[in-house]
């Protein structure tokens, strides 16, 4: 479904990213794995069409997407959950999942989102902010699926969550996959990047190094925390 050919990305004359592939299935869920500054969401940000200082290609569904910007991306189904989530502070549950437009065929209707999502039908009326953290993680997935997401990327969705909520998450993206959306994710957590993913690309000063399989990150796992440093 996603293909990232030779992609490099600069923030004035910093280099960040240094000629980045790699690819995602359709159907499948995908990890960034690398220390903070390597450039993962860098790399989600130009997907999005939200980093314009790039070269290289990146094809969704076979057609180039490079040069087109976020809200055609948007329509083709790309849909992106930034790692401070977005949510609108003014509006209520069911507000930040109605006010953004629905961009293309694949749109969960609201009673999809809600039986997926079950508390936050319970919650539809309180103000988004209200939310705990990891409530408002899944808002901000959920108004992406609702919108008419086919993939969704999300830059550290588990970030500062008590373990509990980690796993509710780790959930969320599992029954995603069984809905047919591909997910691409930027995670710190090698444990919890193992029980949700297919594969997992480690990323280092702007390159990637290696692609591993949950056996090898199972392996290597001691190996990889003392790497990230965690």
């Amino acid at each position: 479904m996603l293909n990232v050919n030779t992609l490099t990305a600069r923030y004035g004359e910093a280099q960040v990213l240094q000629g980045v592939s790699l690819g995602v299935d359709t159907g499948e869920v995908a990890t960034l794995v690398g220390r903070n500054g390597a450039g993962k969401t860098t790399l989600l940000r130009c997907l999005m069409g939200l980093h314009r200082s790039m070269t290289g290609d990146i094809e969704f569904d076979g057609t180039s997407i490079a040069t087109l910007p976020p809200h055609k991306r948007c329509r083709l189904g790309l849909g992106y959950v930034p790692d401070d989530r977005g949510i609108y502070a003014s509006l209520s549950v069911e507000e930040n999942l109605t006010l953004p437009p629905v961009t293309g065929p694949n749109a969960w209707p609201l009673e999809k989102v809600y039986e997926t999502f079950p508390v936050l039908a319970e919650r539809r009326r309180q103000a988004g902010t209200h939310l705990s953290g990891g409530e408002q993680q899944m808002l901000a997935i959920a108004r992406v699926l609702r919108m008419g997401a086919r993939i969704l990327l999300a830059d550290e969705p588990t970030e500062g969550l008590a373990p509990l909520l980690v796993r509710q998450i780790g959930e969320i993206i599992r029954t995603v996959k069984e809905h047919g959306v591909t997910v691409l994710l930027i995670e710190q957590n090698v444990h919890f990047a193992s029980t949700v993913a297919d594969r997992h690309y480690l990323i280092a000063q702007g390159r990637v190094v290696e692609s591993l399989d949950n056996a090898e990150v199972e392996r290597r796992e001691h190996e990889l925390l003392e790497y990230l440093g965690i």
